[in-house]
């Protein structure tokens, strides 16, 4: 493929399909369709949403669908060949928040992490540092003339005020239930992360900003275990750039530390230098920026995802209440 394919409409998108059997996934949270195909003999996976059904995109502010920007921009085909981001085509009917996006994928689910809380080989961990690394590098300085996820919007998904509406509803999206339950226990168990993640949704702009003194990169956003597998080749496969945009490489890698820290099998620190080593083997120079992008990303990620950190272990809040508070002094 050597530029992105897009259909007039889904009935397009679809043709020719032998069967389409509807998909409950395992991680599916967002309100999101889902269903397997055939066409052609060849097995597929789609994905249809909209902002008025799916939760995640009224919370993070996608209100033009990026993912449907960042293909047709050919970004997911930029990617590094390591990178697998299995879509075929996409299509985009109507606007606004009732527009339908439409992702047909190459079915992968056999090569897919598999669900749990089994800890990830170890090869395999050391082969998403490094692919990831691979991937910031080949985007290394991009910046964003597409209108994709602002930098500062990331940090406050999950803030009290952006949740608000979302409790509202009969049936409140778990993710939703779980950060409202989180935030007010986070200033019994850190008073000091609650008043720093509390400063940083009150103004989120200044965290973006200092951020935006660092080297940027094209992020996927979503480097969660999840959308994870390893091809037989040895590709890592990336599905759902369902917050695709321009971040530091720290974010990507912090938001990876973050969301899968029950099944690494290596710490966080031997994660962090592997994913350093690995950008500096891809001929990025890190000695300029990297403490301070780290520190930044460290506060960024509490103030996104802290409620979850107060509602588990203590060793892991107390972890990232020790890295965000380093981070602080760089803002």
């Amino acid at each position: 493929m050597d530029r992105p394919r897009i259909a007039d409409s889904i009935t397009e998108l679809v043709a020719g399909a032998s069967t389409r059997t509807p998909v409950t996934t395992v991680d599916g949270k967002s309100g999101a369709q889902f269903e397997r195909l055939v066409i052609d003999g060849e097995r597929y996976f789609l994905k249809v949403l909209s902002a008025d059904q799916d939760w995640i995109m009224r919370c993070t502010g996608n209100t033009t669908n990026w993912e449907f920007r960042a293909w047709e921009a050919g970004l997911y085909l930029e990617a590094p060949a390591v990178v697998d981001h299995t879509v075929v085509a996409m299509s985009l009917e109507g606007d606004g928040p009732a527009a339908r996006l439409a992702i047909l994928m190459n079915d992968r689910a056999d090569d897919l992490v598999p669900p749990g809380d089994a800890t990830l080989p170890v090869e395999q961990h050391d082969r998403f540092v490094e692919h990831l690394a691979a991937f910031h590098a080949t985007f290394f300085g991009w910046h964003d003339t597409i209108g994709l996820q602002d930098l500062s919007r990331r940090f406050v998904w999950f803030a009290p005020a952006t949740i608000a509406g979302e409790l509202l509803v009969d049936e409140v999206p778990g993710p939703i239930a779980a950060a409202a339950a989180g935030w007010p226990r986070l200033p019994d168990r850190s008073a000091p992360l609650f008043e720093l993640v509390s400063s940083i949704h009150a103004d989120p702009h200044a965290l973006a900003r200092a951020m935006a003194d660092t080297p940027q990169t094209f992020v996927a956003g979503d480097w969660k275990l999840g959308n994870l597998g390893s091809r037989p080749d040895g590709r890592t496969i990336v599905l759902d750039w369902a917050y695709p945009g321009e971040a530091p490489p720290c974010w990507e890698l912090a938001w990876y530390l973050a969301l899968n820290c029950d099944r690494l099998p290596r710490s966080k620190e031997q994660t962090i230098a592997a994913y350093r080593r690995a950008l500096e083997d891809h001929g990025v120079d890190t000695a300029p920026w990297w403490d301070r992008q780290l520190g930044l990303c460290m506060v960024g990620m509490m103030a996104t995802i802290g409620w979850e950190k107060a509602l588990g272990s203590d060793v892991e809040l107390r972890w990232w209440e020790r890295a965000a508070g380093e981070g602080s002094r760089y803002l």
